[in-house]
């Protein structure tokens, strides 16, 4: 564990700003493209998950540099979670799909995929919790999740259309997206299982 408060302020502040840079970038493109669509860009888990955790890797590191209480470790768990998440989905579900189908920038997938999950991951690892998160505990990570598919469904019913293509039920069948949805929550059950376990203090 990295004991320099001032050195784990500066790599929050750094990824945090890295992951807005990206999802700003992002906007930014699409509007001057023309096809900017708000409710369908943020209704992507990815865009989601990469907001909560930057903004919460940089409230956490003006905490540090303030010398005040940091984030709750719930919260941080959840960025962990919900990252870790957006990881691993994509790099076994989507990341055979085009890139530009994905991201309007290419830099942008690479680092909303795979550079902030690994930094999410890396400063729970960095600066453990100093409570214990029990799994029951860790069981409230999972409401946004199934919230999320929920609304993605329902909303991809009325709008026709779903962020991602194994949430597609008009085109796959809500008994193969429910299949999937199924292994994909006993895949974030058993990480909220392990991210709660390496949370241990040391």
């Amino acid at each position: 564990m990295v004991k320099n408060k001032k050195l784990i302020a500066l790599y929050r502040l750094s990824f945090g700003v890295l992951g807005l840079s990206a999802i700003a970038t992002e906007i930014v493109v699409l509007l001057q493209r023309g096809v900017f669509a708000p409710a369908n860009f943020f209704s992507f888990f990815t865009i989601q998950s990469n907001i909560l955790a930057s903004v919460i890797l940089i409230l956490g590191a003006l905490l540090l540099f303030a010398d005040k209480p940091g984030i709750h470790a719930l919260w941080r768990g959840a960025a962990t979670l919900y990252m870790a998440v957006t990881g691993i989905v994509f790099a076994l579900l989507l990341s055979g799909l085009d890139a530009g189908v994905l991201t309007a920038v290419p830099w942008d997938n690479t680092v909303l995929h795979y550079i902030m999950p690994i930094a999410v991951f890396g400063d729970w690892l960095m600066d453990r919790p100093k409570q214990q998160i029990r799994f029951k505990q860790a069981l409230v990570w999972l409401v946004y999740p199934i919230a999320y598919l929920v609304y993605s469904l329902v909303r991809g019913h009325f709008v026709g259309w779903y962020p991602y293509p194994f949430l597609d039920a008009s085109e796959k069948g809500y008994a193969t997206v429910g299949a999937t949805s199924l292994v994909v929550a006993l895949v974030v059950t058993v990480l909220a299982w392990m991210i709660a376990r390496l949370g241990r203090h040391k």
